[in-house]
């Protein structure tokens, strides 16, 4: 019988957490698959039982244990997603093939849905901005001016009609804009860059999505489409060591944005503290959009098991959102704000707090970055 398995509560990404692989995989199973994928919830248990892909996990580096990463890897051998029966003769048969995409990739969702979740933070900001994101990917998350919106009815047009058109369920005082943010200057940073208009690379990407979830695959094609039309520059580099020679591009007069989802976790508590400190040197405005227990490090106490939180500047928690932004739960009060810093607010944003929302006038923003 499978045991159940308590959240860590030293924070990170679900399938990260210190301790023996095999309760790591029940951890994911209960927390992320169960409501997301009962095929990788039904893997997930067998691999935690499964003495021979035990063993060959084990083998391998810690950060390469993860279940987004096998499961991937595996789907990307295979053709389609695992069973445990395939994987298990995938990892008796042909360990080494396995093991090298595994070694070769990153768990790298790069969901542009997270975009209607980052949105509402975005749209309280002065601009024009310039978005530089750390671990980038292949820089679907850079466009949150191209993708439109549907918040439960409330509808904003990005520039780029026939990209995706992003649902996101807004649940307590979210900031729905008005109007979409004017980006003068993007531009990523990634260990491990994908491109965007490489057949392979968006083929890992397709991987990354999970059993049962049409909708992202079909978002994920829509998205691919439209930022082909326009590459996006990621550069080669760590997150806190190449920081400052990206962010020196940014044009003057623009707001500096700096920004992530789901890549803190993967780096230690003591790299995650220096990256802050170099983010307020920059005098940047930081999102960070992470899983439980990720900021706890540098003061963020505030718990959401299975969710991620909405961080502006390392202090202020905004919202609870869902990893993969289907949804967004604003706080009725920022946590951690100090008092004499109110929030910076443009006057672009109207608070929704339930109901149907009629659909607002609207002029697209003109796209006059990169």
């Amino acid at each position: 019988m499978t045991r159940p398995v308590e959240p860590a509560m030293h924070g990170g990404m679900t399938g990260l957490e210190a301790g023996d692989t095999a309760g790591n995989y029940l951890l994911f199973a209960q927390v992320e698959a169960a409501v997301r994928s009962p095929d990788y919830e039904t893997l997930a248990r067998a691999v935690a039982e499964d003495q021979v892909v035990l063993a060959f996990l084990d083998r391998l580096p810690s950060a390469k244990r993860q279940p987004n990463l096998l499961f991937a890897s595996a789907r990307a051998v295979l053709g389609e997603p695992a069973t445990p029966a395939t994987l298990h003769d995938l990892v008796a048969q042909r360990p080494a093939l396995l093991r090298h995409v595994m070694a070769s990739r990153r768990t790298q969702t790069n969901e542009a849905a997270r975009c209607a979740v980052l949105l509402p933070a975005l749209a309280l900001l002065d601009g024009p901005l310039a978005l530089l994101e750390v671990g980038a990917a292949a820089g679907l998350t850079l466009f949150p001016d191209v993708y439109s919106y549907d918040y439960e009815g409330r509808f904003l047009a990005g520039i780029d009609g026939e990209a995706p058109v992003l649902q996101c369920r807004a649940i307590g005082p979210v900031p729905i804009p008005s109007r979409l943010p004017d980006v003068v200057w993007r531009a990523g940073i990634d260990l491990q860059p994908l491109d965007v208009t490489d057949d392979d690379d968006v083929a890992w990407l397709s991987c990354l999505v999970w059993p049962g979830e049409a909708d992202r695959s079909e978002r994920l094609e829509q998205a691919v489409a439209a930022v082909r039309k326009r590459p996006p520059t990621i550069h080669r580099g760590d997150l806190l060591d190449d920081l400052h020679q990206v962010s020196a591009e940014v044009p003057p007069g623009a707001t500096l944005v700096v920004y992530h989802s789901a890549v803190l976790a993967y780096v230690s508590e003591e790299k995650r503290r220096a990256f802050a400190s170099a983010v307020s040197e920059l005098g940047a405005l930081w999102l960070s959009n992470e899983g439980d227990g990720v900021l706890n490090c540098i003061g963020v106490g505030l718990r959401a098991p299975g969710s991620f939180l909405l961080v502006r500047d390392g202090h202020e928690v905004l919202a609870k959102t869902d990893p993969h932004g289907t949804w967004i739960e604003w706080l009725d009060e920022p946590r951690g704000s100090p008092p004499d810093q109110p929030s910076p607010r443009s006057g672009q944003a109207e608070v929704v707090t339930s109901g149907r929302m009629m659909r607002p006038p609207l002029t697209p923003t003109s796209r006059t970055g990169p």
